[in-house]
């Protein structure tokens, strides 16, 4: 009898070592393409530019059209949400005014400057003074030369012009004219402001 209660106490004893030795189950480890997944959900959403459009500007550099030394260099910019012209012409005749527009096209290839078209008109208004309405997209204040002949430009633009936002608006690509008289803002659908002194394409800067 002690034989069997000692054979049995082996076997028992046998059973519990085998069942403490078993490994303990694992868990799978998690793969680098998880661990990705996982991070990109829980990462805050990217930051968006609350107007991509505020710092976009454009450049016009007036060239002589036949005949003419009127030049000069012109930068637009927004100010205070406002498309706004800044710059200098020289070589016009001393203490004399000019009409000064944006124009339909962005051409200078024909001697006299035809080719920008007509005023930049993309609103179908009448010709009028920017300071009221109706007038163009490219109607702007004269400008006036002093006893050098330079003429400072700093002014707005219509309020219903843009830069670089590529709709029918947009000021890039458009022609810019000194002509050789003064708009009388009236007088439609040009001004009576005369020939084309010199001619610009409106361009975003490189």
């Amino acid at each position: 009898m002690r034989l069997i209660h000692t054979a049995l106490f082996a076997a028992i004893a046998t059973i519990g070592l085998t069942a403490c030795n078993k490994p303990a189950e694992t868990t799978p480890e998690a793969t680098p393409a998880a661990d990705a997944t996982a991070a990109a959900n829980d990462a805050p959403p990217a930051m968006m530019s609350s107007d991509a459009h505020a710092n976009h500007t454009a450049m016009a550099e007036l060239a002589p059209t036949q005949g003419n030394d009127v030049k000069g260099s012109i930068t637009f910019s927004v100010v205070d949400g406002k498309v706004h012209a800044k710059g200098e012409v020289t070589g016009l005749k001393p203490n004399s005014e000019h009409g000064f527009h944006i124009h339909e096209t962005g051409d200078c290839s024909a001697p006299d400057g035809a080719s920008a078209g007509g005023h930049f008109n993309p609103g179908k208004e009448d010709h009028g003074s920017v300071a009221a309405a109706p007038h163009h997209g490219g109607d702007m204040p004269n400008i006036k030369a002093d006893a050098e002949g330079k003429a400072v430009v700093d002014t707005n633009v219509s309020t219903n012009v843009n830069i670089g936002e590529g709709n029918d608006f947009d000021i890039i690509g458009r022609g810019l004219i000194v002509h050789a008289d003064p708009d009388d803002y009236k007088t439609q659908p040009t001004g009576n402001a005369g020939a084309r002194l010199a001619c610009a394409v409106i361009k975003a800067p490189q």
